[in-house]
């Protein structure tokens, strides 16, 4: 008598990451990445999907403390707080919209640098993808690049990806 065993494997799929914030140029990135990564394989894109905005601490974005702090705090983490909503939101929406519904949306506080390449390790993500704002050298030195940070710190392949300028 003779026996065939069949054995099914399955494929786990490699894990894209797609850091957002509430600018114009993180949602192209997200719309980017989705049109070009997503919606020409729509039943069977190349990645799982994960999306991640990261929530500033209040504190950070008070800036020094001084008299009036403590009543200043709540209603800045209040802000933080309401606009991460909306960012999360929003990302579904354009994710639903480009019919791609197999995604995980996570806000996560601390900046934006940490939180991006922490994600990256946490779900052992094969590739990153970072919207630029563009800034130039001086405001780059100033404000620091999430993107130069994470092209530099995350371990996975970084996308950068530009908004065209318009053509006058």
């Amino acid at each position: 008598m003779e026996t065939t065993m069949t054995t099914t494997t399955t494929i786990e799929k490699s894990i894209m990451v797609v850091g957002i914030d509430d600018s114009e140029i993180s949602f192209y990135a997200l719309n980017w990445a989705l049109d070009h990564f997503f919606v020409p394989f729509a039943s069977n894109p190349p990645f799982k999907l994960v999306v991640v905005h990261a929530k500033p601490f209040p504190t950070t974005v008070v800036g020094i403390a001084g008299p009036g702090i403590v009543e200043v705090l709540p209603i800045v983490e209040a802000d933080l707080k309401r606009i991460a909503a909306k960012v999360g939101e929003k990302a579904k929406e354009i994710c639903h919209n480009k019919s791609v519904d197999d995604v995980i949306v996570e806000v996560v506080e601390g900046d934006a640098r940490n939180v991006l390449c922490e994600t990256v390790e946490k779900h052992h993500a094969s590739i990153l993808v970072v919207g630029s704002h563009g800034y130039g050298a001086i405001k780059r030195a100033v404000l620091g690049s999430v993107s130069d940070y994470c092209a530099h710190h995350a371990y996975c392949t970084v996308m950068i990806v530009k908004k065209p300028k318009p053509k006058h």
